[in-house]
C-alpha cells in the first residue's frame, strides 16, 4: 500500500520540510503544539501562531533545544481578530521570510454541547467567528502569499462531525462542514497552480478539547498527538504534491 493512498503510514526524512516555512494556528498546545514540533523536527521554520504567549514561548524553547530552524511567534486571538490584523499578519510574514509554504489552520472552538435547539446565539456566534469566519478570513490573507511558492500546502483541521452530522454536536458540527466546504472551494479555484488544499481529520485523540467532550473516556486508550503526525506531514510534504481537494483521515481503523 503506497504513501499516496496511506498518509497514516508516511515516514517522513529529517529534512523533509527543509527550507519551507510553515504557519500553525493554535500552536500552544494539543495538535497544534505537536504539529509544530514535527515540521520543525524536519527542517521546517515554524510560524506559531496562538492566542496565550506563555504555551507559545514554551513551544519556541523546545524548538530551540532540538537545534531546529529558529521559529516566530504570533500572539492573536481568533475570536476578536479583524481582517486587518490577518492582512497585516501576512505582510509581516512576507516581509521577514519573504514567502509561505505551508499553513496548519488548527485553531478551533468546542463551544458547549446540548440539544439543536438549545444552542444559545451568543455560543453560535463565537463558533462561527472562531472556526469559520477567522479561518475564512486568515486563508484569505494568506492565499496570495502563499500561491507565489512552488509547492504551497493549505492545511484546515476538520472532524468526523465535519462530514456526518451528529446530536448534540450542533454549532461545532456544523462548522466542520464549512470548513470542508471551504477547503474544497479553493483546491478548485488553485488547482491549476502549485498551490493545494485539503482538510485533516485528527480521529479520537489525547487533547484538552477531547476530554472536554468525553469527559468518562480514559485517554489512555486514544492515539496520541504524535502517534497522528505521519498525515500531517505528508500532506505539508512535497509527497503529497498533486493531493487537493481531499479530506484525509489521520487514523485508520
Amino acid at each position: 500500500m503506497s504513501t499516496e493512498t496511506s498518509p497514516h503510514l508516511f515516514t517522513a526524512s529529517a529534512d523533509e520540510l527543509k527550507n519551507k516555512v510553515i504557519l500553525v494556528t493554535g500552536a500552544g498546545d494539543g495538535i497544534g503544539r505537536q504539529a509544530a514540533l514535527s515540521f520543525a523536527a524536519c527542517g521546517a521554520t515554524v510560524i506559531l501562531l496562538g492566542r496565550t504567549v506563555k504555551k507559545l514561548e514554551a513551544v519556541y524553547d523546545e524548538i530551540e533545544a532540538m537545534s531546529a530552524p529558529q521559529a516566530a511567534i504570533i500572539p492573536l486571538d481568533l475570536n476578536g481578530a479583524t481582517q486587518q490584523h490577518y492582512l497585516d499578519m501576512t505582510a509581516t510574514i512576507e516581509n521577514q521570510f519573504g514567502r509561505l509554504d505551508g499553513a496548519l489552520l488548527n485553531a478551533a472552538h468546542l463551544g458547549v454541547l446540548s440539544q439543536y435547539v438549545q444552542i444559545s446565539e451568543d455560543h453560535w456566534d463565537q463558533l462561527m467567528q472562531v472556526n469559520v469566519k477567522s479561518q475564512f478570513l486568515l486563508s484569505q490573507a494568506l492565499l496570495p502569499l502563499m500561491a507565489k511558492s512552488n509547492h504551497a500546502s493549505l492545511l484546515f483541521t476538520s472532524s468526523s462531525v465535519g462530514k456526518q452530522g451528529r446530536a448534540y454536536w450542533g454549532g461545532y458540527s456544523v462548522s466542520k462542514f464549512a470548513i470542508e466546504g471551504m477547503s474544497q472551494v479553493i483546491a478548485d479555484e488553485y488547482d491549476k497552480t502549485g498551490l493545494r488544499s485539503n482538510c485533516i481529520n485528527p480521529g479520537a485523540t489525547q487533547t484538552l478539547m477531547r476530554a472536554t467532550a468525553y469527559p468518562g473516556e480514559d485517554p489512555q486508550t486514544l492515539k496520541t498527538p504524535l502517534d497522528i503526525m505521519p498525515s500531517y506531514l505528508y500532506l505539508m510534504s512535497d509527497a503529497s504534491i498533486g493531493i487537493t481537494g481531499q479530506s484525509i483521515n489521520a487514523q485508520i481503523k
